[in-house]
């Protein structure tokens, strides 16, 4: 059986767990399902579609650490400023994306210094927390994993380890996921040292994906390895989009008038193409007409 067939079993899928010390939380996701359903969606290849799937998996990992029940959104801005990346995490498990320059078909958009990445979150009263930090691709720099661990410490004031991947072959995704450990305020001296020399000598996640058989579960048994710990949540995960016709409509509504009543100018049908899932949907020239109504 090959790798691909064997990681094609496992269900996307992220878990939350602490020790039971208050020393470390860490959270694991396997996702590649979702990132290969966002990378088809966008038709993302080469090095953009393996920075686009560690957004996306990035993105999930933040929600699961500061907000299990908002959203969350990551936006990978590049060097030339020319093009972004955008990965939409949602409470509900799904998550989509979007690829929003020419480098969709496989030029890097982010190679050297100079991209930066915002998270997003949405708080309990409905403002957003956002920080901005600069992201470095150059290898010993970490890419977007340093960037996460950047943004967690300098807008969240959380120390962390944080490490996604994606893994491909060609245009394929083979796998997919990341973890964090978070260090917390009851963290002791012992334990701290123990943590610091296992992640300090923990494989690469690449290679850990790359045998094929690698669930969140493993990972958190492998990261705590030793340590007495509590599985706090598990929840499933999935690529899909939010879109339909009453979103549509709902967006069409908040045009002025006469905006609308160019619209229904030539009385054919709005064609409209969803940017998240390339979902086509048509307007009928009625449907216009009853908005035109109700303002």
């Amino acid at each position: 059986m090959s790798e691909r067939n064997v990681t094609n079993q496992q269900a996307d899928k992220v878990i939350r767990a602490m020790t039971n010390d208050g020393a470390f939380r860490v959270i694991t996701a396997l996702t590649t399902e979702t990132v290969r359903g966002a990378i088809a969606s966008q038709g993302a290849k080469g090095a953009v579609a393996g920075r686009f799937g560690e957004l996306v998996t990035g993105a999930i990992l933040i929600r699961e650490a500061m907000s299990p029940s908002l959203r969350v959104q990551g936006i990978l801005k590049g060097a030339s400023g020319k093009g972004s990346i955008v990965a939409d995490a949602h409470p509900d498990g799904t998550n989509r994306g979007l690829v929003g320059f020419s480098g969709a078909t496989g030029e890097d958009m982010a190679s050297g210094k100079g991209a930066l990445l915002k998270m997003m979150r949405t708080m309990p009263n409905g403002s957003l927390h956002q920080g901005i930090v600069e992201v470095s691709f150059e290898a010993q720099d970490g890419g977007i994993s340093g960037a996460l661990m950047a943004y967690m410490q300098h807008s969240e004031q959380i120390v962390s380890t944080i490490a996604v991947a994606t893994l491909l072959e060609g245009d394929e995704v083979v796998a997919a996921g990341g973890y964090i450990v978070e260090l917390l305020p009851e963290v002791e001296r012992g334990p701290l040292m123990i943590m610091t020399q296992r992640l300090e000598d923990f494989p690469k996640l690449d290679d850990l994906l790359r045998k094929g058989d690698l669930t969140p579960n493993a990972l958190i048994e492998d990261l705590l390895y030793g340590m007495p710990y509590t599985l706090l949540a598990e929840s499933d995960l999935r690529y899909a989009c939010h879109c339909s016709e009453l979103r549509v409509l709902s967006s069409l509504a908040t045009l002025p008038r006469a905006d609308i009543e160019d619209l229904l100018r030539d009385n054919k049908i709005l064609e409209i193409t969803c940017d998240y899932c390339r979902k086509e949907y048509g307007i009928q020239p009625s449907q216009l007409q009853a908005l035109l109504m109700a303002s």
